[in-house]
């Protein structure tokens, strides 16, 4: 835990399918200043990686965010989800709406469209084709704007090489990619009570930011927040803007 050592309220940030709390170095700072912030590899990732149970499914990390909410101490949560960690921010809401107080779900969806699925199919080729290698030589393609990779180029390889070395394996990759791509909330979004932050990237490739739209319209207490640029990963491209945001919409009265 991060941040501030008093009552002060948790934040837990939950990130996309590579699971990596670091993913979220770019918030850090802004939230520590008011909350305590909560980071965590998924299961079967990074530090908490192993082998992962058969029929893996968002309902499992959804449970895996109470209990780590449990070990902590920490009655309520505001949640905060890239991607994949939105589908789960949106899952714990479901289950368990008196644990939660804001949710933030970034470029995320209720039911990955067709564009997604043949993203997802894209990435997997180049994992069976090439392996761990070509996969993850091929995730910045997904993640940020061509301009963005072309000026970060040295940041980049970096990236690729540390994700390389933390590969989390092609078993748990395919249990965690299914799981996401069987994920369905259209007819469920309608449960969600608490307040949500819909953000989007206008120029995301790997998920349309209509599926944020779509999201906003279902969920009873959404507000919509696009950007023009900055890719799937708009929170590492343009951290400014979005914590501005973020912090704003979490310090509005409930």
């Amino acid at each position: 835990m991060l941040g501030r050592t008093d009552a002060a309220e948790t934040v837990l940030l939950s990130a996309g399918l590579g699971g990596a709390g670091s993913f979220w170095a770019p918030q850090v700072e802004a939230l520590s200043r008011d909350y305590r912030v909560v980071l965590y590899d998924h299961r079967g990732t990074g530090a908490n990686a192993g082998p992962l149970p058969g029929g893996y499914t968002i309902g499992h990390m959804a449970e895996d965010v109470i209990e780590i909410l449990n070990a902590l101490g920490a009655p309520r949560a505001h949640l905060l989800g890239h991607a994949l960690g939105g589908l789960v921010a949106l899952e714990v809401a479901l289950r368990h709406p008196g644990r939660v107080g804001r949710v933030v779900v970034v470029n995320g969806w209720l039911k990955a469209d067709s564009h997604t699925r043949r993203c997802f199919d894209t990435r997997l080729a180049a994992l069976r084709g090439g392996g761990p290698g070509a996969y993850v030589r091929a995730q910045p393609i997904f993640l940020y704007p061509a301009a963005w990779l072309s000026a970060h180029a040295l940041r980049v390889e970096a990236e690729e090489a540390h994700g390389l070395a933390h590969f989390q394996g092609e078993a748990n990759l395919l249990a965690r990619i299914g799981a996401l791509l069987a994920y369905d909330a259209s007819g469920t979004a309608g449960g969600v009570a608490t307040p949500v932050l819909v953000a989007a990237a206008r120029d995301d490739v790997l998920v349309p930011w209509t599926a944020s739209e779509a999201m906003a319209r279902a969920l009873p207490k959404a507000r919509l927040w696009l950007v023009p640029e900055g890719g799937h990963a708009f929170t590492v491209v343009e951290p400014a803007p979005f914590n501005a945001e973020l912090l704003r919409f979490l310090a509005e009265p409930a």
